[in-house]
């Protein structure tokens, strides 16, 4: 992808970043900002705004799912990146997944609406909508198959704003990233982390198929998206044109920082039963736990897509390829002294 795509929106344009705290996020402020446009930014109190210091940033502090925070967020915007989201941790209930999910959605489509010269909103999805791709490669009309409270409200609130939009005249982009990933990443370090090690433990038979995108990339898909004509009314799966395995992500780590690695198959069916023990007992005091179903599914699910719709309609490329983006990242994380 080239630099172009930070600069296909107006020069006036006011762009509205919901999460712009997060990983995604950050980079994507970053980016609008670089690209001359005007950012306000939803930020819950409790976050953490350092790393978007000195930025031209509008704040606005407070829930996502707040009507009044909402409002007052996207007075004058002509553009809305809906990135907010809330991840698996311990303690959350359905209710909160539902709230920043799908009444914000809800609260943030019906104000952009009624915004004078609104021009786009560009809502982030996910890959995980599909679940488990019996027969991958996926495209964007694959079937939903949500497996978690955090895929369900991801769904719920993606065909909420399908079916509103074109009655109301919103104009609209749905983005479902595959796994992001990149320097300053928490949620695959420990794939990283693990890398590292002499031994790596894959359950079953690790030849499942998983997608990336790198943040950077995802950030100027963002962008792309949001300016594109033939991007509106759309949905696109935004990954790399092809997956990689989980052993292949570990022998390209390693190669990257110098390491021999070898593979170690583990079973897969009594992990499966460990881990739904885990979870149980740890429901009941609201711990985080260490070992969960959806961190065994990790290493045996298929979830590779096809996304030539990216390049195809709207002419995408990628920057960073699987072999460059990994290995960028894995060196990122040893000079930091995470791994």
């Amino acid at each position: 992808m080239t630099e172009a795509a930070l600069h296909n929106l107006p020069a006036n344009s006011v762009a509205l970043v919901t999460g712009a705290t997060g990983f995604t996020g950050q980079q994507l402020v970053r980016k609008l900002v670089a690209g001359g446009a005007r950012v306000h930014a939803i930020a819950r109190a409790s976050s953490s705004r350092g790393a978007l210091a000195g930025l031209p940033v509008d704040w606005h502090i407070g829930d996502v799912f707040d009507p009044a925070v909402v409002s007052a967020a996207l007075r004058g915007c002509t553009h809305l990146f809906h990135v907010a989201a809330a991840y698996r941790v311990a303690g959350l209930t359905d209710d909160v997944y539902r709230a920043v999910h799908v009444t914000s959605t809800q609260l943030l489509a019906e104000a952009a609406a009624a915004t004078p010269g609104f021009q786009r909103f560009v809502h982030v999805s996910t890959v995980g909508v599909h679940g488990h791709i019996e027969n991958p490669p996926a495209t964007e009309e694959y079937p939903f198959h949500p497996g978690d409270i955090y895929q369900q409200t991801k769904a719920e609130a993606e065909l909420w704003l399908r079916d509103f939009a074109p009655r109301r005249g919103l104009p609209f982009t749905v983005i479902r990233p595959a796994a992001i990933y990149g320097p300053g990443d928490l949620r695959l370090l420990k794939v990283f982390k693990m890398a590292a090690w002499p031994l790596f433990p894959i359950l079953g038979h690790g030849r499942g198929l998983y997608h990336l995108i790198h943040v950077d990339d995802l950030a100027e898909v963002l962008i792309l998206a949001a300016g594109h004509p033939a991007a509106a009314g759309q949905i696109f799966i935004a990954g790399n044109p092809e997956p990689t395995t989980l052993t292949g992500m570990a022998r390209t780590i390693a190669a990257a920082l110098g390491r021999k690695i070898r593979i170690v198959h583990i079973p897969a069916g009594p992990v499966f039963l460990a881990a739904d023990l885990c979870e149980a007992l740890c429901r009941p005091f609201g711990w985080r736990p260490p070992l969960h179903r959806r961190r065994v599914a990790f290493y045996t699910k298929d979830r590779a897509f096809d996304t030539a719709k990216l390049r195809t309609l709207l002419d995408c490329r990628m920057r960073y390829s699987n072999e460059q983006g990994l290995r960028q990242t894995a060196l990122w994380y040893r000079e930091q002294g995470w791994i």
